[in-house]
């Protein structure tokens, strides 16, 4: 869950991963200042771009600049932005043919420099490319496009625990087997899905449950949580369990109007420091951390002696820093992920648990990954506008790339459910997406018949077409 709605800001082969970026014909370079403008400007102000000029003038809602760019064949094209960006940094948003693919990140540059904004679906011919205020402020110079082979999404079948549950196994197992080629759905909230159930005639494959309320800071306030005994039941009735952890800090809520104590996940409504915490193992903060992991343990344990393998996906949105466990930034955030892996491992023997990282991709990306020993499966978080059904295709291929194609890469929470039909035409082949709570069930933003093509469309499995889990007896 976001702190605000932002538009994005995660058969078995037994190979390693064949990633290439092989460039045939010759990048083909085209003008900022010769595309269509929409509420921006040619300007001249700031020496060393390329052309007649760059375009400025982002920075009222829908301001974009279009360009016409033309290729020989249908594929994968990698995007090189030239632009320059001396008010800070920045995102703004990249879309091809009137379809959004991924928020472009500029990093601050004083000069005219360039950035790739990764790679994105192009068809034989004439295409549109348009870069549309998201933040704004930055000034655009010029695109290239350069042609790129596609990447071969061969993860192998591994969890990071070699002592993973057979359970888990299996479902790891499965998931591997269906990337590149089918996509499960995935609702959060166990009557949410009934909602999917009653409207489509489909139940999801996934439902995604939340550790939030056996937080200890919020049990002392009385939380009398079900959400462990939810997701047993929905694990023996056919479907995949998916758990994150809105982890109310362990002290100091402010509990204030505005920031009360069941907001205690958010950095604005706590002053616990987890830099000290963890830089202290002797105090009272070091001992709550360990104390708190221990709780959830205790509920994961009940779900791991169900014989119930979990999509564990903690510490969410780190990047963000709208939650207390990234308010200090990456290492910070990076040792308290590895301390929780520790704990739950190697101390509590929890070998039910395939762990997800939720990340962006952005430059940081990977100053904030806890690493590829500790990470089974990554995925972003994306929340586009209302009935944008854009498949993010450009976001896809730039997690593919950045974690060298080495993990399955997941969206983790969606607002808007991407069209499976542009999913297959821009190969987003996203291993499962989960839609957050309450945009199932608003038609502004998923219309009902939408939320029926999705479910009974043959690229998106649900829980009736999973295969079972649960040996019968």
């Amino acid at each position: 869950m976001r702190k605000k709605i932002l538009k994005v800001i995660f058969p078995l082969l037994f190979l390693a991963p064949i990633f290439t970026f092989a460039y045939g014909a010759s990048p083909k370079i085209y003008q900022a200042e010769d595309g269509v403008l929409n509420g921006t400007v040619v300007a001249k102000n700031l020496p060393g771009y390329q052309g007649k000029g760059y375009v400025d003038g982002f920075d009222k809602d829908g301001d974009s600049c279009t360009i016409t760019v033309e290729v020989d064949s249908d594929g994968l094209y990698e995007i090189i932005v030239g632009y320059a960006a001396p008010f800070g940094y920045k995102e703004n948003s990249l879309y091809v043919n009137g379809v959004f693919q991924s928020n472009i990140k500029f990093n601050p540059s004083q000069t005219f420099t360039t950035v790739s904004a990764g790679l994105v679906p192009l068809k034989a011919g004439k295409n549109t490319i348009s870069i549309v205020k998201s933040w704004g402020w930055f000034y655009l110079d010029f695109i290239e496009i350069r042609s790129s082979e596609t990447p071969t999404l061969n993860v192998e079948p591994k969890l990071v625990n070699p002592n993973a549950s057979p359970e888990a196994k299996k479902l790891m197992d499965y998931l591997v087997s269906i990337y590149g080629k089918n996509t499960l759905s995935g609702q959060a909230g166990i009557m949410d899905c009934y909602f999917i159930q009653d409207t489509t005639g489909k139940f999801p494959a996934l439902c995604g449950f939340d550790m939030m309320d056996y937080s200890p800071s919020r049990v002392e306030y009385g939380t009398k949580p079900y959400e462990v005994e939810n997701a047993i039941k929905w694990w023996k009735e056919g479907g995949i369990v998916q758990f994150q952890w809105h982890w109310n800090a362990p002290k100091d809520l402010y509990n204030v109007p505005g920031k009360e104590w069941w907001r205690g996940f958010y950095t604005e409504a706590t002053s616990f420091d987890v830099e000290y915490a963890l830089n202290h193992p002797e105090s009272e903060d070091y001992k709550l951390i360990i104390r708190d992991l221990d709780a959830i343990a205790e509920q994961l344990k009940r779900l791991r002696d169900a014989g119930v393998p979990v999509l564990w996906r903690p510490l969410h949105e780190a990047e963000g820093k709208w939650f207390w466990w990234g308010a200090k930034g990456p290492e910070a955030c990076k040792k308290l992920y590895k301390l929780m892996f520790d704990r739950f491992t190697n101390y509590h023997k929890l070998n039910n648990l395939i762990w997800v990282w939720t990340t962006t991709d952005s430059p940081d990306a990977l100053k904030w990954y806890p690493g590829d020993e500790y990470v089974d499966i990554v995925g972003a978080d994306i929340y586009l506008d209302n009935r944008n059904y854009s498949p993010s295709a450009g976001t896809f291929y730039n997690l593919v790339k950045i974690f060298g194609g080495k993990k399955l890469v997941a969206l983790t929470e969606n607002g808007i459910i991407p069209d499976p039909d542009a999913m297959i035409q821009q190969k987003a082949h996203w291993v499962w997406f989960m839609t957050w709570n309450g945009f199932e069930n608003d038609p502004s933003k998923n219309e009902v018949s939408h939320l029926k093509k999705v479910f009974n469309h043959s690229l998106i499995i649900t829980r009736d077409e999973l295969p079972k889990f649960i040996e019968e007896k």
